[in-house]
């Protein structure tokens, strides 16, 4: 299977189905955002620290795996020139609507996060990727492509769902509302469960999903020789959430390339 191309598709799908990430922002928050009043997520809920960003206005920006009208668009009315790259169609239309509803100018472009070649080296100075790396099997490229394409004393700013998170029974949570811890780690959809449930899962056209221990995803930016400056956790934020009973599912970090 090639998870990419599957992938692509089956966010194509998510954006079908209306979820909350596929919801484009409205005109008045744009219209705010140039005014300098905004703020947007890495993680579900927690807006991310206005003083992480620094000065938006003329930095060029790579919204990574970030389409579904929201972040781009946002970070564009604050003055930024901003690049979406996602791997999405559907979820790159969100944007390109808002871009063309607010006469905002994003450069949209569909790809996988893992192969940046069409970037030179040193481009941008902020990366934005928020929730999403789940959905890619292998993150040392991701980090790799993202130290090379961002310039010296650029910021990559990163959001990520906790490793611990993927050990519990998906379908008991949904069905019986309890946390029964099933898998052991690292996780995958191709591997860590039956053949009969995975093909549910592909029949349904939902994406693939994959953990990543805290080594590939701090460690593995370290190892590309980026300095983590900024950190914190962020939960559901839901009521459905079983989990926000017991623990934050997900991190932000910043990231600096010396």
């Amino acid at each position: 299977m090639n998870i990419q191309e599957y992938n692509s598709r089956a966010w194509d799908n998510e954006v079908e189905r209306g979820i909350s990430w596929s919801i484009p922002v409205s005109a008045e928050a744009i219209e705010r955002a140039r005014g300098g009043e905004w703020e947007i997520v890495l993680t579900p809920k927690k807006p991310v620290p206005r003083q992480w960003f620094g000065e938006i206005k003329g930095k060029d920006i790579l919204c990574l795996a970030s389409g579904g009208g929201q972040q781009a668009p946002i970070l564009a009315a604050a003055g930024g020139r901003v690049t979406s790259f996602d791997n999405s169609a559907r979820q790159l239309a969100q944007d390109r609507f808002v871009a063309k509803r607010d006469n905002l100018e994003i450069r949209l472009e569909k790809g996988d996060a893992a192969d940046l070649s069409r970037f030179s080296q040193s481009s941008f100075d902020l990366i934005f990727h928020p929730c999403s790396n789940c959905f890619i099997p292998n993150l040392e490229p991701v980090w790799r492509e993202c130290f090379r394409v961002l310039r010296s004393g650029g910021v990559m700013l990163v959001g990520f769902t906790k490793p611990e998170v993927f050990i519990f029974d998906r379908q008991a949570e949904e069905d019986e509302g309890v946390l029964r811890v099933r898998h052991s780690l690292p996780y995958s959809d191709l591997e860590s469960i039956g053949d009969a449930e995975r093909a549910e899962i592909i029949e349904s056209g939902r994406p693939l999903e994959f953990s990543h221990t805290l080594a590939e995803q701090i460690g593995g930016q370290i190892a590309e020789g980026f300095v983590i400056t900024g950190f914190y956790e962020d939960y559901w934020g839901s009521e459905e959430a079983l989990l926000d009973k017991y623990m934050p599912a997900f991190v932000a970090l910043k990231s600096e390339k010396p």
